[in-house]
């Protein structure tokens, strides 16, 4: 089965032109392939079944780094930044990996159909995990990368595919958290919708006590809740969402160091600058003039 998996995503990168990650015409499936190790690329973590065909990858998530290989998936079932490395790759046996983003509304649909819900191992809840990748979801995974050949098929073809996966998902390790995140109520989809908050205000001052009352928790609960599915604290992820929003500003759309800054929610141009050269590596103006934007 997965020999099969390696030669469908061998057999589509081959075939494509441009430089990967490919998004294809399947929503939600990206197929990546690199013939080398790769610096920590930043990014905001969908949740996704992330599957490593061929190679290996690191994933940082705040203080935790997850690392997996061919044969393993890393499973993110909240949307968070994170920092990912190809760690295993060369020409003549490149990294393949394939993403596969998850539909929480089917996930629900799924939830809501099974007799019995998943039982927790008693572990501690994280939404983020790596288990081995074999069996069914293989095949799903499989049968969606073949999907690309039969195009007229994927609008009927896709949905099943999205239900299957979810089933297999809830019937595998993490079954229980990724059902308590499907689900509406219970702390871990309340600290959802605080993360979901603190998406959409991330440039303005957080205060924990405002998120904790969304959550339905108290400031500590709270705290202990967040940092366990996101394996960061509320303010070292609104960090991140700023740094990564103003690096988006200042390559994708010219803006100058100091609005973006401000833009993001920083006071201080030097307080922005030191973290954003923490989390990245060179400060924001060489990485401006580099791509010949220019700063002011």
């Amino acid at each position: 089965m997965f020999d099969a998996l390696i030669a469908a995503v061998t057999d589509y990168t081959d075939a494509q032109t441009g430089e990967s990650p490919y998004v294809t015409a399947v929503e939600g499936l990206t197929i990546l392939r690199s013939n080398q190790e790769t610096r920590p690329n930043h990014l905001i973590h969908k949740p996704a079944l992330c599957i490593v065909v061929q190679g290996a990858k690191a994933t940082t998530f705040g203080s935790r780094q997850f690392d997996y290989r061919a044969g393993q998936a890393l499973i993110v079932s909240v949307e968070t930044p994170a920092f990912g490395r190809v760690v295993e790759a060369g020409p003549g046996k490149p990294f393949l990996g394939v993403v596969i983003e998850l539909d929480l509304a089917t996930m629900r649909e799924v939830v809501q159909s099974l007799d019995t819900l998943p039982v927790s191992s008693g572990g501690a809840r994280s939404g983020i995990f790596v288990a081995n990748f074999d069996g069914p979801l293989a095949d799903c995974a499989l049968r969606m990368i073949r999907l690309l050949d039969t195009t007229h098929a994927i609008p009927v073809i896709h949905p099943l595919l999205m239900r299957e996966i979810s089933y297999w998902l809830l019937s595998g390790p993490g079954g229980a958290e990724i059902a308590r995140l499907a689900l509406s109520g219970g702390h871990s989809q309340r600290v959802m919708s605080a993360i979901h908050l603190l998406r959409e205000r991330f440039a303005e001052p957080v205060r924990i006590d405002d998120l904790a009352r969304t959550a339905q928790l108290s400031p500590s609960a709270f705290h202990r809740e967040f940092k366990a599915l996101t394996s960061m604290t509320p303010l070292q992820y609104q960090k991140q969402l700023r740094l990564l929003e103003a690096r988006r500003l200042m390559t994708a759309d010219a803006t100058n160091v100091e609005t973006a800054a401000f833009q993001v929610g920083y006071e201080s141009a030097s307080q922005f600058s030191r973290e954003y050269s923490r989390m990245f590596g060179a400060p924001p103006r060489r990485e401006v003039v580099a791509l010949g934007k220019g700063a002011s």
